[in-house]
């Protein structure tokens, strides 16, 4: 759909912002909103249009449910591998990636991933996308694991 993953990616950069700065998740969004989810053309930081209920969702739901995204995201690490020792930039997309294969079942499985990994495509060009994919596909066979539609 239109808009959706414009508003992922904006987002996992909210998320970020909120980590980088101590910010709230409503300061980050009302932020977002004014500066970035604007027409295109109203300023130079305008993106495409945006889904402005999945943005809200999504922040907020990362904002309020922080605890329990980090926890299922440590869990799914290799035990060597401690959530302290990711990227910033990548937690965000990890925790926001969880946060819509817990509380959003009617986006299919394999949409969720494979938005992620797209958005950890547009950051980086190592290894961390497919760290994405082991993590949030993981973590969905444990979520979804009655939807069948877990890659």
């Amino acid at each position: 759909m239109p808009g959706r993953s414009t508003a992922r990616l904006l987002a996992v950069q909210a998320v970020y912002q909120m980590d980088m700065t101590g910010i709230s998740g409503e300061q980050a969004m009302n932020e977002f909103i004014r500066h970035r989810l604007a027409t295109p053309g109203e300023d130079d930081e305008a993106f495409a249009p945006a889904d402005r209920s999945l943005f809200v969702a999504v922040v907020g739901g990362v904002a309020r449910d922080r605890q329990e995204l980090d926890q299922a995201i440590s869990g799914s690490l290799d035990p060597a591998w401690a959530i302290e020792r990711l990227e910033t930039v990548l937690l965000a997309i990890l925790r926001c990636g969880v946060f819509e294969l817990r509380s959003r079942p009617g986006v299919p499985t394999r949409a969720v991933i494979s938005e992620y990994i797209d958005i950890a495509h547009a950051f980086y060009g190592g290894k961390e996308p497919a760290l994405v994919n082991a993590v949030l596909d993981r973590i969905a066979k444990v979520l979804r694991a009655d939807d069948g539609s877990a890659a």
